[in-house]
């Protein structure tokens, strides 16, 4: 039924990843990598202690914890269900595939994309919690550049990492909101128990 879907996506996929050049070798390789982005990732938890209130970064650092972890799992599931080859284990094409430090991923099934997942759940998350156009720009625009280099290096069909940005995005929104919801519940119920405490302690000074 979704063959043609199927062969598509290969054909974006060679087309795409037959774009290359040494310098973009290196530069994809870096954007792609684990640790690459250590020094952004510093910068947002610095601006969200920055524009939290006390104590509240912390609840706002755990929903987010909680939001890739779900997105970076369900991402681990759906790769065991599927079982679709990743470009570079595929036998059909993985002598086309230009390959980038003979880097061909260590497990073999690709769909759907934890880099794309993982990458639109935060910035998703976190362009709803800084309600900024320009930081809502810079963080999807991030998260596409992570996504291409995937297919760059030639470890994901571009439909691995469009699926992957979809599951990322409303995992990170329904976090999100969750989040709200739950922070909304928690203040109602501490301004309860201080307004009962305040009350208590107006009716003990008149008794």
């Amino acid at each position: 039924m979704f063959h043609w879907l199927i062969e598509f996506d290969k054909k974006a996929f060679l087309y795409l990843n037959g774009i290359h050049s040494p310098a973009w070798d290196n530069v994809m390789w870096w954007v792609s990598g684990n640790t690459s982005w250590t020094p952004l990732y510093v910068i947002l938890l610095v601006i969200i202690i920055y524009r939290e209130r006390p104590y509240r970064f912390i609840f706002t650092i755990l929903f987010i914890a909680i939001a890739v972890t779900l997105s970076d799992q369900i991402s681990n599931l759906i790769k065991i269900v599927a079982e679709r080859p990743r470009p570079t284990w595929n036998p059909e094409i993985m002598e086309l595939v230009h390959k980038v430090n003979d880097y061909k991923a260590n497990k073999p099934f690709g769909f759907v994309s934890n880099h794309a997942a993982n990458a639109f759940c935060l910035s998703t998350f976190l362009a709803n919690q800084f309600r900024s156009y320009r930081w809502g720009f810079f963080l999807f625009t991030w998260a596409v550049v992570v996504s291409y280099s995937r297919v760059y290096l030639g470890v994901h069909y571009p439909l691995d990492v469009i699926c992957g940005a979809v599951l990322g995005a409303l995992t990170g929104i329904q976090c999100y909101v969750f989040k709200i919801r739950t922070a909304v519940y928690i203040e109602r119920r501490v301004e309860i128990r201080k307004e009962k405490k305040a009350e208590k302690m107006k009716k003990h000074n008149f008794a």
